[in-house]
Formats: structure tokens, C-alpha cells, sequence
């Protein structure tokens, strides 16, 4: 594991993601406080040709989706 700063990680991003995909996760600091893990994704992650965001048989925004939210929909809110 290795520790990095954000100015390194901006300065040298290309060589840390090489070694995230190698398999080495970095921990990404603020002032050499930990902040952020940056991890290999799993083997196999993004091999499906699904859309993000997407479930699985969904794929249209039905017009209701658009319509204005009423009082009755958010209670409290007032709108």
C-alpha cells in the first residue's frame, strides 16, 4: 500500500494508476491525512455491456418522470 499526496497524485497520476492496475492500492492524502482508497476494481468489473445506470430491462424515462412534484408528492416541502 502507498501513501500519496494529492500534489503527487496530480503531478504523476498515470504512473499511480499504472500500479493500481497492477493490483497495489494507494491511499490518497490531504496534507498526509488519509482521505481516499484508490482500489483495483475486481476482475471481470465493466465486461458487461450493460449501460450505467441502467437495470437490467429498464432503458426509458417514461413522461411522468418529467412532470412538476406536487404537495402530495413531497409532504412538507412546500411546493
Amino acid at each position: 500500500m502507498t501513501n500519496l499526496n494529492i500534489h503527487e497524485a496530480k503531478t504523476h497520476l498515470s504512473k499511480y494508476l499504472a500500479k493500481v492496475q497492477e493490483g497495489e492500492t494507494i491511499v490518497l492524502c490531504k496534507d498526509n491525512k488519509p482521505i481516499a482508497l484508490i482500489t483495483p476494481l475486481p476482475k471481470g468489473y465493466g465486461s458487461k455491456k450493460t449501460p450505467l445506470g441502467l437495470a437490467k430491462g429498464f432503458g426509458e424515462v417514461l413522461p411522468e418522470f418529467f412532470e412538476d412534484l406536487t404537495e402530495e408528492d413531497l409532504p412538507g416541502l412546500g411546493l
